[in-house]
């Protein structure tokens, strides 16, 4: 497994980093797949996959380029560099553009764990690769790139309140579960390869979630350190969760929606993004929540942030509602 070794300083300056760039690398990751994880992406990928493919045939190099970087155990450094706290998507493609060809063949190396194919022995690399961004952005992210904020926004003060009740180590273990784990004497586990330990003690260590369900690691030695993490499914997808007809017979279908999302604490702005319904609408099905006593308020920082009480938890179990629906890969 790969490990950091973090001092207590270091992992008490991190923060949670929205990245544009970050959100639009795991969507091109999802288009190379061509794998829902969720109905959610089942309908983005109906809608965008066919363009994608369609650029691509036009373009045999980039397509080349896309199967080297996105190797089956090691990403191509270069195609994500580690994200930077308010970091705009043009600011960070900047970064992709700039890289050195020389550099560019390196990563590829890496991520292929041989010899680049030699229709990539050339210097546009990065400009290719940066283009190829752009179009994603362009085209499959930006056109709802505030809802994904929102919903980024939301992962990360659900995640940060965590942090503040329980200690960093539990959140840790749930980001990627399975590969991210605090092992203990100041180490992180941070994924699955077998690598030397790095020291980051004194680095930028930043952690940032994005929408698809895919997760990495990225640096820029010696600076800058990044777990990229998939945001709680609840909040990707949500349509995730199923709300069973009794409950929503019982306490009608948008309240009960909000009943089952609020299993993880959210603010009001965040139950708006990921309901899609009004402010005025969610306040009003929240005062009913909090009066029924199925819903409980606290602060945290500058947030006030609504979960079910234990009632509440006994109605939506009882219910039958808020199970997850499968994986669609089986």
């Amino acid at each position: 497994m790969g490990w950091w070794q973090v001092n207590a300083d270091t992992l008490a300056a991190s923060r949670f980093v929205i990245s544009p760039l970050a959100e639009t690398f795991a969507c091109l990751q999802l288009l190379h797949r061509g794998e829902p994880a969720h109905p959610g992406e089942r309908a983005w990928l109906r809608e965008h996959l066919p363009g994608y493919r369609a650029r691509l045939a036009a373009d045999p190099v980039t397509a080349l380029l896309v199967r080297a970087g996105l190797g089956r155990e090691w990403l191509a450094d270069f195609l994500m560099p580690a994200p930077a706290d308010r970091e705009t998507f043009e600011e960070a493609v900047a970064r992709v553009r700039a890289t050195r060809p020389e550099d560019a063949r390196a990563d590829l190396r890496m991520s292929l764990a041989g010899p680049v194919p030699a229709e990539l022995h050339r210097d546009d690399l990065p400009e290719r690769a940066a283009g190829l961004l752009e179009y994603v952005w362009a085209e499959t992210v930006r056109p709802d790139w505030d809802r994904r904020r929102r919903v980024l926004e939301a992962d990360v003060v659900a995640r940060t309140a965590q942090v503040s009740r329980g200690g960093w180590a539990a959140v840790l273990d749930s980001l990627r579960p399975g590969r991210t784990r605090w092992l203990g004497e100041n180490r992180l586990q941070v994924n699955l390869h077998e690598y030397p330990p790095r020291e980051i003690s004194g680095a930028e260590l930043v952690f940032v979630p994005v929408t698809p369900k895919r997760g990495w690691v990225s640096w820029e030695e010696p600076g800058r350190y990044a777990v990229v993490y998939a945001c709680a499914g609840v909040l990707a997808d949500p349509g995730g969760r199923t709300v069973s007809a009794s409950l929503g017979a019982l306490l009608g279908p948008a309240r009960a929606s909000m009943l089952v999302l609020l299993g993880s604490p959210l603010s009001t702005s965040q139950l708006v993004a990921v309901t899609g319904q009004g402010l005025g609408s969610v306040g009003r099905h929240l005062k009913v929540l909090l009066e029924a006593g199925l819903v409980e308020r606290r602060r945290a920082g500058r947030s006030v942030l609504y979960s079910r009480t234990a009632a509440g938890e006994v109605v939506v179990r009882a219910s039958g509602s808020g199970r997850e629906r499968g994986d669609s890969r089986g």
